[in-house]
């Protein structure tokens, strides 16, 4: 609508751009795991592990014992405690028929969950095991040692195939390829990630992490391999013979843990999620695609494992300091894990003669780009300090700008004010009364940075007209020693800036001259 002439301009209030992201589906969909239960183990948990099967039970590994949780209740339905020291890397087999874990002691144990039967116990190794895999075959286990060998194990007869040699140091992390059975990959603390064949018992690829290999984990399709060493997460291309593809650095600390979602995201057809957890006490999702974070969770201690169900319906966390962390989606999924629950029908009232809203119908349309809109004058509602301001009440106009509590509005105002000439009115001849309100709003809002020049100079104004009248309020008087503390704080504190902004200037001119860290 076009203002007619000599009709009063209202204040215009700024729009600045908001403090915080927008708010993506990708992150409410994650934000979405609530309802946290919080369970406390004697130990660090080392390793979680969910049952392919329903109803997708999980075995959570700490100090001396394996406990496997029921995912409904999320309450403990079996404790497996045949370790005579810590046990490490409880896991399913393919079936959850069994489960397998290693020790402190050296010994790889194969249970019957469900009656907490030791049926094998596979020794050979000479130091503790810190994986152990069952084969897609069911009849066979992958174990992995401090005495840096890989053993392959046949769980019929209890007894010892064949080891793998090559590393020089701890082997703590194993997985097998979704696409090819026989290809296994094992993660180990000289730095390198190498890749077996295990019907030639060869070796069949070396990766250098360049850092102790935490964890190691394929990608759906198996074409795509993720290792976890230091602070970095590093994708690797099987089918480009070991390719290095993007090196992901999100983490302040040592990744200890991955994981891949395979039916994650807020639609039913999105691509697999990448999980990990690090001792910073995070836990970070990379969608696949640009391999990029879309969320990140802060825990309350150091981060050693972390595990999401095939459905993707239970996050699962476990701490340095023996929290158990176990997060239910909010939209929970069906046995298949195809996709989130049918959105609820929204019941709409049907518009009809006998309601109101059939005489308002249509009010709430908006107009397209080739209507022609007739604007109509109409009265125009102005805000008390515009009106005050219409009449040239500058001191009453900011009163009531200050007592709308908006930093916004009293900024534009004082702008507004300024460009009269009515700032010395509008600021002086006030009593103790007038004069608290605006020194504590100024008190207040000094550090914003979108205001902190206006207020500052507002400040100093202010400290020069009032200065003959101190020590007539103590109150008036206790606030400008605040402003007058904040003004000198906030004016440090800016040429601090100014000279760390000349210190980086070099540093980021030469960072941008490097490589990026995503190689093609």
């Amino acid at each position: 609508m076009v203002d007619q002439p000599g009709q009063f301009q209202k204040t215009v209030i700024k729009q600045y751009p908001a403090r915080t992201l927008n708010e993506t589906a990708e992150s409410r969909y994650w934000r979405r795991f609530r309802a946290p239960t919080v369970a406390q183990q004697v130990g660090a948990v080392t390793c979680i592990d969910f049952s392919p099967l329903y109803p997708y039970n999980y075995a959570v590994t700490a100090s001396t014992r394996v406990i496997i949780y029921d995912a409904h209740t999320r309450k403990p339905i079996t404790t497996l405690s045949r370790f005579k020291d810590k046990a490490y890397s409880g896991t399913f087999r393919i079936d959850g028929k069994l489960l397998v874990a290693g020790g402190e002691n050296g010994f790889v144990q194969v249970f019957d969950p469900k009656s907490q039967t030791l049926l094998r116990q596979l020794k050979g190794h000479e130091r503790p095991v810190h994986t152990t895999r069952f084969s897609p075959s069911k009849m066979h286990v992958l174990s992995g040692s401090d005495d840096a060998t890989v053993r392959w194990w046949d769980v019929t007869a209890g007894e010892q195939v064949f080891r793998l040699e090559g590393h020089t140091d701890y082997v703590r992390s194993s997985a097998c390829s979704p696409s090819l059975p026989d290809t296994w990959a094992t993660g180990s603390y000289d730095h390198t990630c190498r890749l077996w064949d295990i019907r030639t018992q060869e070796c069949t690829m070396t990766l250098d992490h360049g850092a102790p290999v935490e964890a190691t984990v394929f990608l759906p399709g198996g074409s795509l391999l993720a290792t976890a060493g230091g602070t970095e997460i590093r994708i690797w291309s099987m089918l480009a013979g070991g390719r290095l593809l993007a090196r992901l650095a999100n983490h302040q600390k040592t990744v200890t843990s991955l994981a891949v979602a395979l039916a994650a995201g807020p639609t039913a057809a999105s691509s697999p999620r990448l999980i990990s957890g690090s001792l910073d006490a995070h836990v970070k999702v990379y969608e696949l695609d640009a391999f990029k974070v879309t969320h990140v969770s802060k825990y309350p201690a150091p981060v050693m494992s972390v595990a999401i169900s095939p459905n993707a319906a239970l996050l699962a966390v476990g701490m340095a300091d023996g929290q158990l962390s176990v997060r239910k989606h909010s939209h929970n999924k069906g046995p298949a894990g195809g996709g989130p629950a049918k959105a609820k029908k929204v019941w709409k009232p049907t518009s009809t003669a006998a309601s109101y809203r059939y005489f308002v119908r249509g009010t709430t349309e908006k107009p397209s780009k080739d209507d022609i809109k007739i604007s109509q004058p109409g009265m125009r509602r102005l805000a008390p300090y515009d009106h005050m301001l219409r009449h040239f009440q500058y001191r009453a106009a900011l009163d009531a700008a200050v007592a709308t509590e908006q930093v916004e509005v009293v900024a534009n105002l004082l702008e507004e004010l300024a460009a009269r000439s009515g700032l010395s009115a509008a600021l002086g001849g006030r009593d103790a009364q007038g004069l608290l309100p605006l020194l504590t709003h100024l008190v207040k809002h000094l550090s914003d940075p979108r205001h902190s020049d206006l207020f500052i100079g507002i400040a100093n104004r202010i400290l020069d007209i009032y200065a003959p009248a101190l020590g007539v309020s103590e109150e008036v008087d206790a606030k400008m020693r605040l402003l007058r503390e904040r003004v000198t704080l906030e004016a440090k504190l800016q040429a601090s800036l100014v000279q760390l902004q000349g210190t980086l200037d070099p540093i980021l001119h030469a960072a941008l001259n490097q490589q990026p860290q995503t190689e093609g």
